[in-house]
């Protein structure tokens, strides 16, 4: 299969001679023309926000006074012995971004517990003073990990009150001991507390309990980790939405991508739903918010090593925000942000700059008609956009999709796959699609659908993909700016309708 497949690639280049205006000069005459008339994006929105000063490493959302409030790891890579300083960024419409800069610094000794910061939380008290609680870490300490505390009058500025830090104690690890979560349960008049560590071989999220947030009493294993893997559950986080409890946490191992639980009582038990994941392994580390009327989940989008889009995820990137939607079952799934949809609005043409042969386009529609492999080919896209298209007429084993940076080799090295034979949507990264495995993947139910809905949302290097209100795939695709990119469909007869391209 991989070798027919690479066959249908190596023809691309004598598909796309047959269509008469798809020289390189007519393409680059095209873009000028399309990018003459769309303009440039200039509200210069960012979906996915990171600093000339460092990337954006585990998120703590606190949402206050109309802003979502999004404390993360500043993940400077300066080569000091000091890491993770708690950065902030604010938003209210999720597409621009103020810049807070460095709220809570780290040690600058190597002998303090917080040579390194970790994960944690911000939340106020019931006498409306604020609490910022944190990881404390350093790699030459015995306990490697700690719970630390600091306190302030407002969201930025912080003193840590060190004789509030403590650690695991037995039957709990000390070296994993981190990503405190603390909130208010008004019906305990207690705080509480979720730590992430290890007990009797497996990861555990313990609870602590207090009456002041100085002093924690432990309450003994919240919950421990049901997937047989006996990973540590990290960043966790536990909010009520209409009705529903929600715990959230992120595998450190083997997929790295966010789960959920689910449960009708703070106290459990927790249940795996179906679809217990939002997205891809392009997404960790996310935290759940709410704004009283809709639920968020933020995480962030790695880099890649060595910034090659072929390569893995390094740690920390890019923040990625999704929304959330209740169904009807409790179930919980990313669809595309409203207050985002608002921004993008403003509708950009939709003309193909290169057809395959057997290709057709008209009225924002393309189709195809099943023989071997098929391309509708549009210019490079202006900052930030979204996506919209309707796709029909796929069989069960149809294959098909959007392709970034094609070159003279290959149709695209940057590529989402509808593999509707295998029930998933995939990323690949791969220079000759199929060729290896896939970066990423959601598993997708096509069966019993005529049609699926679509959503990209691309801006600086990032993707998300959102279908049919049930998964989002978010993928690191640094070429993905500049070059020019395709739907396409593979031996598949598939119509892309309704495209809209919106910036």
């Amino acid at each position: 299969m991989k070798k027919y497949l690479a066959v249908i690639l190596a023809a691309l280049l004598l598909l796309l001679g047959a269509c008469g205006s798809d020289s390189a000069a007519s393409n680059e005459d095209a873009g000028a023309e399309n990018m003459a008339e769309s303009g440039e994006n200039e509200d210069n929105y960012t979906l996915f926000p990171m600093t000339d000063g460092a990337y954006v490493g585990d998120t703590m959302p606190y949402f206050e006074d109309g802003k979502m409030n999004i404390y993360y790891l500043a993940d400077q890579r300066d080569g000091k012995t000091g890491y993770h300083p708690w950065a902030l960024f604010r938003t209210e419409d999720y597409c621009t971004y103020e810049d807070a800069g460095i709220v809570i610094p780290y040690a600058e000794s190597a002998s303090e517990q917080d040579n390194a910061l970790g994960t944690g939380c911000v939340m106020k008290d019931q006498n409306g003073g604020y609490h910022a609680f944190y990881t404390g870490h350093n790699d030459y300490y015995d306990p490697a990990e700690a719970v630390m505390h600091a306190t302030g009058t407002d969201l930025t500025h912080w003193t840590k009150v060190p004789e509030d830090t403590f650690t695991g104690t037995d039957p709990y690890s000390t070296d994993d001991f981190r990503d405190p979560y603390v909130f208010y349960v008004p019906e305990e008049q207690k705080y509480w507390m979720l730590v992430v560590t290890r007990s009797a071989g497996t990861g555990v999220i313990v609870k602590y309990t207090s009456t002041d947030l100085h002093k924690w009493t432990d309450e003994g294993v919240f919950f421990a980790d049901d997937m047989g893997y006996g990973t540590n559950m990290e960043c966790p986080s536990l909010l009520q939405f209409k009705g529903k409890w929600y715990l959230a946490f992120s595998d450190q191992w083997p997929d790295r991508v966010v789960h959920i639980r689910v449960s009708d009582s703070i106290n459990g038990p927790f249940v795996r739903p179906e679809q217990d994941t939002f997205d891809g392994n392009g997404f960790y580390a996310g935290r759940l918010e709410t704004d009283g009327e809709r639920l968020y989940i933020v995480g962030w989008n790695g880099t890649k090593i060595k910034h090659d889009d072929m390569n893995d995820y390094d740690w920390a990137g890019s923040m990625v925000v999704h929304e959330l939607e209740q169904k009807p079952d409790g179930s919980l799934a990313p669809v595309v942000n409203e207050k985002v949809v608002e921004k993008l609005s403003r509708e950009m043409p939709v003309k193909p700059a290169a057809l395959t042969e057997t290709a057709e386009f008209s009225d924002g529609n393309v189709r195809f008609s099943g023989n071997e492999y098929e391309i509708a080919q549009f210019d490079p896209f202006p900052g930030t956009v979204r996506v919209e298209a309707d796709i029909t007429g796929f069989k069960g084993e149809d294959m098909f999709g959007i392709s970034f940076a094609p070159d003279i080799e290959n149709a695209g090295s940057l590529t989402y796959l509808f593999n509707v034979k295998e029930n998933k949507v995939e990323f690949y990264n791969a220079p000759d699609l199929f060729n290896e495995d896939a970066q990423s993947f959601m598993d997708f139910d096509f069966s019993g659908k005529d049609s699926i809905h679509m959503t990209l949302l691309l801006s600086g290097g990032v993707a998300s993909l959102y279908v049919d209100d049930e998964i989002a795939l978010t993928a690191r695709m640094y070429r993905s700016q500049g070059t020019s990119w395709e739907f396409f469909g593979i031996r598949s007869g598939v119509s892309f309708e309704n495209i809209g391209f919106y910036h």
